[in-house]
């Protein structure tokens, strides 16, 4: 067990070496890193979000549901707002004027991915969030958690495909 770990370990140090490696050399450009810090920011936001926050909603009192949900509505815009603009506008870029070493085929998957999650933000989420703060009650919080669970997934794989372009 120690000899895996210690492999382990190994392997990691040496991707990370490679990685500040070509960081230094300016071989990963700007615009990607920009890409992968708003991506894995937005992961791990709606990680939390699908895993905690929604499910909080379930315990706030019916009668205060809507002012919880229009503080938790212009809160989190505060934090999703900037980075999901920079994560679509470095998208595109990406597909544009993809980096040599990535090709096109990894950025155009991400950006697929990134239409998924903005139609299901724009057509699911929305509009319940819509909903509860007009008074929806508790069973449309919880249609929240459920219908939420497609949009955390693309998300996190889109960090996925993120690593791999980072990886190129």
């Amino acid at each position: 067990m120690v000899q895996s770990s210690a492999a382990h370990d190994a392997g990691c140090d040496s991707v990370l070496r490679s990685f500040y490696a070509r960081l230094d050399r300016g071989v990963i450009p700007a615009v990607l890193i920009a890409h992968a810090v708003a991506t894995c920011a937005m992961a791990g936001i709606l990680l939390f979000v699908q895993v905690v926050a929604y499910p909080l909603f379930g315990h706030v009192p019916e009668e205060a549901l809507p002012g919880y949900e229009d503080a938790h509505a212009n809160r989190t815009s505060l934090v999703v707002g900037p980075l999901m603009a920079v994560e679509a506008l470095t998208a595109i870029v990406l597909v544009v004027d993809p980096p040599a070493n990535i090709g096109r085929g990894l950025p155009t998957l991400g950006l697929v991915l990134l239409l998924v999650v903005w139609a299901s933000t724009a057509c699911i989420q929305v509009p319940i969030h819509r909903a509860i703060s007009r008074g929806g009650g508790p069973r449309t919080a919880r249609a929240l958690v459920v219908r939420n669970w497609p949009r955390t997934v693309a998300w996190v794989a889109r960090a996925g495909v993120v690593a791999a372009m980072l990886s190129g």
